[in-house]
């Protein structure tokens, strides 16, 4: 498993498809790498506001799930985002309460927007960054930037009751 960093969230053009950007941290030696995920529009919100750090006036569904979890004394270890299979990603969650340990499938937009809140480390599979996990050369994050703000952009103009 590789530790991984949110960079952010940007929009693919084109299409207009939100894209979950995560990158390997700085802990490792060399290049990093770039793992894309491809997410819908409600859900690179739900992440997007909380990397940002806005809160909501009410409880998103992320935000009741993580109060859930904590109420009933269950800590979310970590994420680990760990196959693409037919072009769908698949996450797990690693929890723990004081009587076990479980571990539960998760869609990665959910389990990033998730750990994001809780404060919780993400990681990769190293064989699922060999397979689509790409280059972080200084143009290609210089592009990214730019498109993480103008999403930045969006997200400082839209409101919760635009999603009702």
């Amino acid at each position: 498993m590789v530790p991984m960093e949110l960079v952010g969230v940007r929009v693919e053009l084109p299409s207009n498809t939100p894209i979950v950007l995560l990158r390997t941290s700085g802990e490792e030696e060399g290049e990093s790498l770039i793992l894309p995920i491809f997410v819908g529009g409600p859900e690179a919100t739900a992440i997007a506001l909380a990397h940002e750090g806005v809160e909501p006036p009410r409880p998103m569904t992320h935000d009741l799930f993580a109060q859930a979890l904590d109420a009933m004394d269950v800590q979310v270890e970590r994420v680990v985002i760990t196959e693409l299979r037919e072009r769908t990603f698949f996450a797990e969650l690693h929890m723990r309460s004081p009587s076990e340990a479980r571990v539960m499938s998760a869609r990665p937009s959910d389990a990033i927007a998730l750990a994001v809140r809780m404060d919780v480390p993400i990681y990769a599979e190293d064989e699922l960054l060999a397979e689509v996990g790409y280059s972080d050369a200084p143009e290609a994050e210089e592009e990214s930037e730019d498109v993480v703000e103008e999403f930045r952009d969006f997200i400082d103009s839209v409101k919760p009751e635009d999603f009702a």
